[in-house]
């Protein structure tokens, strides 16, 4: 009788370890806050199903709507959508966009919808403003991991999956940041061109052709471990750029089985690549501070490092017309 006691004991002994073994190395990650974390989740598994060999997520994206606008598209198509990356703490950049160049009316006849992206933020009192920024404008968009540098490349995916879910019929889509003056008239008129056939798989903006920065003092620092390679695929600075909205999703699927990178716009870069979609240079997007000139501004289509009082002014001056006589 002992001896079946110890073989039932064993038995149950190692049951539970596989168990756990298995449920360890199947588990998914429900949140990410820094690159470390990023790359511990990194580890593609699989499973058999029917016969067949299927690549689980590995970046399942399972963060929830905590704001949201989901009947933005709801009463027409937009032209374009405009999807801008923000802090909580930036109200007067957002408040000068809207007041400025974001604004939904500007042009008549042309549906176009304007969209803050931001994560969850570690100070509640910051997340109960931003809730109620969002019940008076009805243009933010928030998930629920924690806003930081580190987490722009989640921040960029929740827009992408936003158009993807919510508005999959708009014709393009602009992603900038809350410090960019866009030249609208420019960007509408010069490079989408209303009165033409939409474009498929498209993406333009100022692309880069460059490598990992290896310094940990960078910024930029991106380690080894992250990414081995010595070069970076083409990609466009995530300071502006622009794409067909079809890419929207194309790029959200694409991300849920590429290895997370905190570089957002080298992220975007990545799935390009595995998309087989080239992005196109386009002189007119600016990534630097460009000195303030109306003559200058009116032929591009960003600007970068612009405050709420310049946003205001430039704006100012390109709605007199002063740059017609340029």
């Amino acid at each position: 009788m002992a001896s079946k006691v110890s073989c039932l004991y064993i038995l149950t002994v190692v049951c539970w370890a596989s168990a756990l073994w298995y449920l360890s190395i199947t588990r998914p990650t429900s949140s990410y806050t820094g690159h470390r974390q990023i790359s511990s989740i990194s580890i593609a598994r699989k499973n058999v199903s029917f016969g067949n060999i299927r690549t689980r997520p590995i970046n399942p994206h399972s963060f929830d709507f905590l704001i949201n606008e989901p009947n933005k598209c709801e009463k027409s198509i937009p032209f374009l959508v405009i999807l801008i990356s923000t802090t909580h703490k930036e109200f007067d950049a957002r408040q000068a966009i809207r007041e400025t160049w974001g604004d939904e009316n500007n042009f008549k006849g042309i549906k176009i919808a304007t969209l803050f992206l931001l994560g969850k933020n570690t100070d509640p009192v910051l997340n109960q403003m931003v809730e109620q920024e969002s019940q008076i404008f009805h243009d933010i968009i928030v998930e629920d991991f924690i806003d930081s540098y580190h987490n722009l490349t989640l921040k960029t995916l929740m827009g992408m999956r936003w158009v993807a879910t919510f508005c999959s019929k708009a014709k393009y889509v602009m992603k900038t940041d809350s410090d960019i003056f866009v030249n609208m008239d420019n960007l509408i008129y010069k490079l989408l061109k209303p009165n033409t056939k939409p474009r498929r798989r498209y993406f333009t903006g100022y692309v880069i052709n460059g490598g990992p920065i290896r310094d940990v003092r960078s910024k930029w620092y991106m380690p080894r471990d992250l990414y081995p390679d010595s070069n970076y695929p083409p990609f466009c600075s995530g300071t502006g750029y622009i794409f067909s909205a079809d890419v929207a999703e194309l790029i959200y699927k694409t991300s849920l089985h590429t290895r997370l990178l905190h570089l957002e716009d080298v992220y975007v870069g990545l799935c390009l690549r595995k998309l087989g979609i080239h992005p196109f240079q386009n002189s007119g997007f600016n990534h630097w501070k460009m000195a303030y000139s109306l003559c200058r501004y009116r032929r591009v289509i960003t600007v970068h490092q612009i405050t709420p009082e310049e946003m205001h002014r430039i704006w100012n001056d390109m709605s007199s017309k002063k740059h017609l006589r340029c």
